[in-house]
């Protein structure tokens, strides 16, 4: 969810270490299962969606590399709007393996926008869909645990035919869960929202008791950090230094 960092709140990537700092030898998943790394809306949501991915692990893209390639990008932003025009990496043999180094998010596109648009398209990365959690203080947890600030942007995962995001403008709407008034409404499963000025802001789920169960967030945003102007010291004039030389001789006084 600013340098924009991005906050996600979507499938599950977690560290994992051996001893003495050697990686643990992970799990190895094709992606896709039997439909490989093509087009096709919602596939790699659903097929990841109830995995838990770890630092070891491997992804197996399959594909024709004649008419695809897999992309990966840096941040939330390129991935929502299918922007492959800085990536990380680049992949196209049309097997390609690509094992998990880092904890944290991972994204990959195809470079074929309108292929990426309509679904070619797979985030891996570090926390839970938007969805009831099993501890009603998991979401004050999360966001107790990070520093928000002006620029950084909220990518919210979930079943959009269950769920939605809103946005609401006091604590008493985000303690009681009133969603008479919102502020925005988000409905589309994979909402980018970015934070664009400093103050708190409370989402919640409008649905029927999700709220009550602790589906909602309460963020506090920072201003962007400005590095403070180094201060030059004054350099004194040759006179100045004369001066000082000759206070050196005055006589003190006698007590």
């Amino acid at each position: 969810m600013a340098t924009t960092k991005n906050l996600l709140l979507c499938a599950c990537a977690d560290e994992l270490h051996g001893s003495n700092g050697i990686w643990l030898l992970g799990k190895i998943y094709k992606v896709g299962d039997s439909d490989g790394w093509t087009t096709k809306d919602d596939t790699y949501y659903a097929w990841a969606e109830h995995k838990e991915f770890h630092v070891g692990d491997s992804l197996i893209f399959k594909y024709d590399r004649n008419v695809s390639d897999v992309t990966q990008v840096s941040d939330a932003q390129e991935y929502e709007f299918c922007n492959s025009s800085s990536p990380k990496a680049v992949y196209n043999t049309g097997h390609d393996i690509v094992t998990l180094t880092e904890p944290g998010s991972h994204y990959f596109i195809s470079s074929n926008h309108s292929q990426c648009v309509t679904g070619q398209r797979l985030h891996v990365g570090d926390s839970n869909e938007w969805s009831v959690p099993e501890e009603s203080d998991f979401y004050y947890k999360w966001s107790e645990e990070k520093q928000f600030h002006v620029g950084d942007n909220l990518l919210f995962y979930y079943n959009d035919q269950v769920n939605d995001v809103l946005e609401v403008s006091s604590d008493l709407e985000f303690i009681s869960c009133d969603s008479s008034s919102p502020v925005a409404m988000h409905n589309t499963g994979q909402d980018l929202i970015k934070l664009t000025k400093p103050g708190i802001q409370y989402f919640i789920s409008s649905k029927t008791g999700q709220c009550e169960a602790g589906l909602k967030l309460r963020v506090v945003v920072r201003p962007l950090f400005r590095a403070l102007p180094r201060t030059r010291r004054m350099r004194s004039s040759p006179l100045d230094r004369f001066f000082k030389w000759l206070h050196r001789f005055r006589p003190q006084p006698h007590h």
